[in-house]
């Protein structure tokens, strides 16, 4: 039975564009892995601490050396690496901010993103532990950021997402860009119409 981890970052709800093509991925994908299992993490309504002094203690130490201390700062980071490392696809919706990732998803990456459960080092350097999972990333953005358009060279959350995912051994990623929000929130194009334009680049990435 495939799984299905589905990540939503955006604060906005209903409201949010982000979420809505990741729910019509997440339908797609459901028609597509008749059985397979969704779990959702939503990310707006998880509390995730930044990662701090007995996180890094933690993490760095032995795991029969730790203490109680670090046990508790490393709770959460162990239920998302095990979240993550159970699905066998991904879909991650998340809004632009400042043309990189909210600060919120960024905490989930510092969670996930762990030596000895991510990634290690051996004797041919650098290994990333989370093979054959596919990664569909959504973002939505007021204004566009995609090739060829005059923003293309401020959009730093797209390829950063790659380079960190790389970093823990995804490489199968597919990223969704839905630029041009602002136009639904002025008033210049309504929602379903704007989401029209993206529901088949996401029907095919949650049908690959």
């Amino acid at each position: 039975m495939s799984t299905l981890l589905k990540i939503d970052v955006s604060p906005r709800g209903e409201h949010s564009i982000s979420r809505k093509l990741s729910n019509h991925f997440a339908t797609e994908w459901q028609s597509n892995h008749v059985g397979g299992k969704i779990i959702t993490r939503d990310l707006a309504t998880t509390k995730i601490p930044y990662v701090d002094l007995p996180w890094i203690a933690g993490a760095f130490t032995a795991p029969e050396q730790q203490t109680g201390d670090h046990k508790a700062a490393l709770k959460l980071s162990d239920e998302l690496i095990e979240e993550l490392l159970a699905a066998d696809e991904v879909v991650i919706s998340t809004p632009m901010y400042n043309f990189n990732v909210p600060a919120v998803l960024k905490a989930w990456i510092d969670h996930i993103v762990r030596l000895n459960k991510t990634f290690g080092f051996g004797t041919q350097g650098l290994k990333g532990f989370v093979k054959g999972t596919k990664v569909t990333i959504v973002i939505a953005s007021g204004s566009e950021y995609t090739a060829g358009s005059p923003m293309e060279a401020y959009n730093v959350q797209g390829p950063y997402l790659r380079v960190v995912l790389g970093f823990i051994g995804i490489t199968d990623i597919t990223i969704v860009h839905a630029g041009g929000t602002n136009r639904v929130a002025q008033g210049q194009v309504t929602a379903p119409a704007f989401l029209e334009q993206f529901a088949h680049e996401v029907d095919l990435a949650a049908s690959k």
